[in-house]
C-alpha cells in the first residue's frame, strides 16, 4: 500500500491518494478538495489498473461550484464504454489523464519503462475536471534521467520536466503539484 498527499500548486488544492495492488492489479482510490479561481470542488476517483499500468475501469465522482457530476469508464477489448455508452473516438486508447491529479502522469511513465533519452507519443483520454469536458489528445513523454521525464502535449503547447520516486509516482511538477507527504510503506 503506499499512500500519498499531493498538493495542487495553482489549483489550491490537497490530494489524499492510496494505492494498494490485489491480484494481479493495482488498486487507486483518491480524493482531492480545493478551489481555483473563482471554483470550489470535490473530486473522488478510483482506477483499476493492470499489471502493465494500462487503465481498464474508472469512476470519478466530482462537484464545482454545487453542480455534481459522474463519469464512469469502463474498457471492453479496445473500445471504451463512458457512462453506459461506447465511445469509437477512444479505441485503443490505454491511459485516462485527470487534470486535477499528477497519478495519471504514472500510466504511462510506469508503463512505456523508457531507456533514458527515449520518447514515445501516445492516445490519452483528457477528463478535464473544472471545465467539464472529455477529449482525446496525444501526450509525449521522454526520460531524461532516472527519475526525470519530460512530458508534452502534442502540438507542443505545454511542456514540464516531472519529477517521480522509484515507482514512478509524482515527487514535484513544476507550477502544478508537489509531494506533501509520502508513507514509504513498501513498494508496489
Amino acid at each position: 500500500m503506499k499512500i500519498i498527499i499531493w498538493k495542487g500548486i495553482i489549483y489550491n488544492s490537497l490530494e489524499y491518494f492510496n494505492l494498494t495492488r490485489e491480484k494481479g492489479a493495482f488498486i487507486v482510490k483518491s480524493k482531492i478538495i480545493g478551489t481555483y479561481e473563482d471554483k470550489m470542488y470535490a473530486v473522488a476517483y478510483n482506477v483499476l489498473i493492470d499489471n502493465e499500468w494500462k487503465v481498464q475501469n474508472f469512476k470519478i465522482e466530482y462537484e464545482v461550484n454545487n453542480i455534481k457530476e459522474k463519469i464512469i469508464g469502463e474498457k471492453i477489448n479496445n473500445k471504451w464504454k463512458m457512462n453506459g455508452v461506447i465511445n469509437s473516438s477512444y479505441t485503443d486508447f490505454d491511459f485516462i489523464d485527470i487534470s486535477l491529479t499528477p497519478f495519471t502522469n504514472t500510466l504511462p511513465i510506469r508503463n512505456l519503462n523508457l531507456e533514458i533519452g527515449q520518447e514515445q507519443e501516445l492516445n490519452v483520454i483528457y477528463i478535464n475536471i473544472l471545465d467539464n469536458y472529455i477529449k482525446p489528445v496525444k501526450q509525449k513523454y521522454r526520460r531524461i534521467s532516472d527519475r526525470t521525464y519530460k512530458y508534452e502535449n502534442v502540438p507542443n503547447d505545454f511542456e514540464a520536466d516531472i519529477s517521480v520516486d522509484e515507482l514512478g509516482l509524482v515527487t514535484f511538477y513544476p507550477f502544478l503539484f508537489e509531494r506533501l507527504i509520502d508513507n514509504k510503506a513498501g513498494s508496489t
